[in-house]
């Protein structure tokens, strides 16, 4: 089996996608059993401090040295189950000392798959403005919507306010559930819960639309490499 190297951002995250990998191994590997895992985590402030600047380049200058860290204690495969964070990772994966498994490059395969043909995406303002996703979803085939300025800057205050603290509240949930439905209405048949917290606090249940669970997707795509 391959260790996996998990360069984690933040604290919610990081940990769900962390308790994936652990218990689905079981699944494939036997009781209680899952492959080496490895997390090296800067604080989040010091990631959206640079967000916050658009200094892109220095953002996957610190992915690159979390993954380096990583490396050193054995990873051979590296995630990362933050969405935004890839803008920056874009810019520096070739000069990574490991081979990295994208977020956005496995829910683009899973919605392929699944054969859906436009997505919701959801995640940070940062994330649904950006590149990220749009550049592997288009080549793909599949059209993308985002929800407006006003619900963006909202999902994202509740992301930052709520989400990576921990705190899943019931009307923010049922925001999110509305903002989905809005979103339905324009002709989507899945959303992508593009911000690894966001699986706390909607799921299939909650969710009009079938779900793109990131945190997961990242999780299960790091497992089958390891055990390949």
């Amino acid at each position: 089996m391959k260790h996996i190297g998990i360069v984690a951002v933040s604290t919610e995250g990081a940990a769900l996608c962390y308790r994936t990998i652990c218990l689905e191994g079981a699944a494939v590997l036997g009781p209680h059993a899952h492959p080496e895992v490895s997390l090296h985590n800067f604080p989040l402030s010091e990631y959206q401090r640079l967000i916050d600047r658009d200094e892109w380049p220095e953002v996957g200058a610190m992915l690159l040295e979390s993954a380096t860290k990583l490396v050193r204690a054995g990873a051979q495969i590296l995630i990362c189950p933050d969405n935004t964070i890839h803008q920056g990772l874009d810019l520096v994966r070739e000069r990574s000392p490991a081979p990295w498994i994208h977020i956005a490059e496995e829910v683009t395969r899973e919605a392929a798959r699944r054969q859906f043909k436009r997505v919701v995406i959801l995640g940070t303002r940062f994330l649904m403005e950006g590149p990220v996703y749009p550049s592997r979803l288009t080549p793909a085939g599949i059209e993308y919507r985002t929800p407006n300025a006003g619900q963006r800057e909202r999902i994202n205050q509740i992301i930052y306010d709520e989400l990576v603290r921990a705190q899943f509240l019931t009307k923010s949930r049922e925001y999110f559930q509305q903002v989905i439905r809005d979103l339905a209405s324009d002709g989507c048949d899945a959303v992508a819960l593009a911000c690894t917290e966001i699986p706390l606090l909607i799921d299939e249940i909650a969710s009009s639309l079938p779900i793109l669970d990131s945190t997961r997707i990242i999780a299960r795509a790091a497992l089958r490499a390891a055990t390949q």
